[in-house]
């Protein structure tokens, strides 16, 4: 590598590592050659410095026409200049001035421009590729199971590529890798299920990861061979080499190998879905060179196991997303059963745990809470609720440490280490949570993940690791890690959830809506003078009963505090309707309400607040009852009783009016009510008219009890109060 385009080695770390233009080394691999070639003339303008002697050409190549140096090769390159040479590098098969050696050109473009890239090794054996491709991929294509097929793939790379040892990586969510399968000379130390943290490959390598599939390095020990001129003449920048083979390797990771005791390497990229999910990593102990064809055999066979993996992948999304389904259909045929969904979640099977593989579930909505397995109390669901609330909203919130990302949770790592949850509606505090326990487990790394960076002057005092030995982790406080594909399942069933609770709320709103509509057309046409508020003393509601015993005038009223100046005694009700107002204080009495041109009307009131919690009023129910009629009959009852006493004592009333008054406010004791109301019609009416009297007493009794308890239950409803 160039000392001009690397980080100075006295300064060298692993930030450095991200800092390093790794893409533009200015070097590349002495046993191959480099040249750049202008178009369209295809003279070479940069090559690298040991290009006369590799290709045995007695003068410098800078300024010679290509195809005055291989013919072969031109012949070979021509058809692919129309071609996608930017993507990836196109084979040719050439010689080189009046050699008969033959060598495997590699040619692509540069994704910044500047003409074309030609790379240059030596041929190697001609073989036929299908006697190695045919087993391997019958091989990859037999993996039932993810293990399977990593043990499989480490099998055939180590036969095709004679490697000291094979290994296959996956990368998790964290960027940290894990050894899956692993092929090994006899005495070479085992590194299957070796853990390695992310920092031991930089982002910006595993982008090129992402773009240059395979990656060859042939001696640990090798001297750079630089480029000549060190800036291309067609760019007048740095050669991008991203996508050359024979780049020079960057002088920390030559280090990292080193130190790992590794001579050559062979590296593997695996592409699932668009992401690099892991490497076929391929190490030996002495210098390796890989001839192009063996090279082409593993990058075919590396796409071959990433097909094979997201199919296996998919299989097991497949699976879940069959859960799910099975789980969103138990919630319809609950509703339809039960009228909520809920048991379709919760009905003692446990089927909400097993899409995601937890021991618990809670499910907070409409102010309740359903659970099912190990779950923490109510108060810390309630707490946990909160606490999602507060996070950046998402379709799925999952931490498999909880106590760690939330301390205040610490103490429910026996139950609630890992959590994992999704919205079940676009209301704040209603989430579906799954629950996993704290698993306490050893993790085996390769080496110390915690001491990755040792310093010095020059490379060979720089490493991220100098051991390599295996280090062992106990972890406590985490749980299980969620899967992605527990992530999807729980994605999948927090949008059925929210599908089935919101139909679930629009049946229930348009229940309300027609239940609503035929209450109060009931009030409206009732003949018991009712009005109805909201909280705030909004009229909702006065039926016409109510509106003729007032008197006329220009505007009917709209809140609570307007109905006081219907009465004689304004004062003294505004009064009372401010205490039931602010005080949510009942009201007991009568008023009375002047018309011009007749008597006065003694009205009876019975006012109340109604409650949905005993913190929270929904609304105010007042009731009014006419009496001036049964005023005159208490007074003629009491002149005829005064008539009667000259004549004979009569029995002392045993109840007075109010009395009787305050028993037909009681709903709960109605009957009495009745009886009351009886004995006082007996008293004033001819003994013919008491059958249809009482009747019609027993009725409007029984009308009122159940016009009040519709009405607060449409009260309760409309405002959105729980319902029985």
């Amino acid at each position: 590598m160039l000392k001009s385009h690397a980080p100075e080695f006295g300064e060298a770390d692993l930030s450095n590592c991200e800092r390093e233009k790794i893409n533009v080394p200015g070097s590349i691999q002495p046993h191959g050659v480099m040249l750049v070639v202008e178009e369209p003339g295809l003279r070479i303008v940069q090559a690298s410095a040991n290009a006369g002697r590799l290709l045995a050409l007695p003068e410098d190549v800078i300024g010679q026409d290509l195809a005055r140096l291989s013919p072969s090769l031109v012949a070979g390159l021509r058809p692919l200049l129309a071609g996608t040479l930017h993507e990836y590098p196109m084979p040719v098969r050439c010689t080189v001035g009046s050699g008969k050696a033959q060598f495997d050109a590699l040619v692509h473009r540069p994704s910044a421009g500047g003409g074309l890239v030609v790379e240059l090794e030596p041929a190697g054996p001609c073989t036929d590729p299908a006697m190695a491709l045919a087993p391997a991929l019958e091989e990859v294509v037999s993996a039932l199971t993810l293990r399977a097929l990593c043990d499989e793939a480490a099998r055939a790379f180590k036969r095709i590529t004679g490697y000291d040892r094979v290994m296959v990586y996956r990368f998790d969510d964290a960027g940290h890798g894990e050894v899956l399968a692993e092929q090994r000379e006899p005495g070479l130390e085992p590194y299957l299920g070796n853990r390695y943290p992310a920092s031991d490959i930089p982002q910006i390598a595993r982008r090129l990861y992402e773009r240059n599939r395979i990656r060859v390095l042939v001696d640990v020990d090798y001297m750079p061979s630089p480029l000549v001129p060190p800036l291309s003449p067609l760019t007048d920048a740095p050669l991008d080499m991203s996508l050359c083979g024979l780049r020079s390797m960057s002088p920390i990771h030559i280090q990292y190998l080193k130190n790992m005791g590794v001579g050559a390497t062979l590296v593997i990229s695996l592409m699932v879905g668009g992401r690099l999910w892991g490497l076929v990593a391929c190490h030996h102990y002495v210098p390796r060179q890989v001839p192009y064809e063996v090279r082409t055999l593993c990058e075919l066979i590396a796409e071959a196991i990433a097909t094979r993996i997201a199919a296996l992948e998919s299989f097991v999304q497949g699976q879940a997303e069959i859960s799910v389904r099975r789980l969103e259909q138990r919630m319809i045929d609950a509703t339809g059963r039960d009228g909520d969904w809920r048991a379709g979640l919760f009905d003692g099977t446990h089927a909400v745990l097993q899409p995601v593989n937890a021991t618990g579930a809670a499910l907070l909505f409409d102010g309740q809470i359903v659970t099912a397995g190990e779950v923490p109390a109510t108060p810390e669901l309630r707490e946990i609720g909160a606490w999602l609330d507060a996070q950046p909203r998402a379709p799925v919130i999952a931490t498999a440490s909880l106590g760690i990302d939330a301390p205040q949770f610490g103490g429910l790592r026996n139950i609630a280490s890992g959590l994992i949850a999704t919205a079940a509606s676009a209301s704040s505090g209603e989430y579906l949570i799954w629950f996993r326990p704290e698993r306490i487990r050893t993790v085996t790394w390769g080496g110390n993940p915690f001491k990755p960076v040792a310093v010095g002057n020059d490379p060979a005092d720089l490493s991220p690791r100098r051991s390599f030995s295996q280090w062992h982790q106990l972890v406590e406080g985490t749980s299980e890690p969620w899967s992605s594909t527990d992530l999807a399942a729980a994605r999948l069933i927090g949008e059925s959830i929210t599908d089935v609770a919101l139909q679930f709320r629009a049946l229930r709103m348009l229940v309300a809506q027609d239940q609503l509509a035929s209450v109060v057309n009931q009030v409206a046409a009732a003949e018991q003078p009712t009005v109805i508020a909201d909280a705030a003393g909004k009229l909702l509601l006065c039926n016409e009963a109510f509106h003729r015993l007032l008197p006329a005038g220009p505007a009917r009223p709209t809140h609570i505090h307007e109905l006081a100046a219907a009465f004689s005694d304004d004062r003294r009700a505004a009064q009372r309707l401010e205490e039931l107002l602010v005080e949510r204080k009942a009201w007991r009495g009568e008023v009375f309400v002047g018309h011009a041109d007749a008597a006065p009307v003694t009205l009876l009131v019975r006012a109340d607040p109604v409650f949905a919690t005993p913190d929270r009023v929904l609304g105010f129910v007042l009731l009014f009852t006419d009496v001036s009629e049964r005023k005159s009959a208490e007074r003629a009852r009491r002149r005829f009783y005064d008539s009667m006493v000259a004549r004979r004592p009569l029995p002392p009333e045993k109840l007075d009016a109010d009395s009787s008054v305050k028993l037909q406010s009681l709903l709960s004791t109605v009957v009495a009510n009745a009886q009351l109301a009886a004995l006082e019609i007996a008293d004033g009416r001819p003994p013919a008219d008491l059958p249809a009297l009482l009747e019609s007493v027993q009725a409007s009794v029984s009308r009122v009890a159940d016009m009040l308890t519709h009405l607060l239950w449409h009260a309760r409803s409309n405002i959105g109060g729980p319902q029985d």
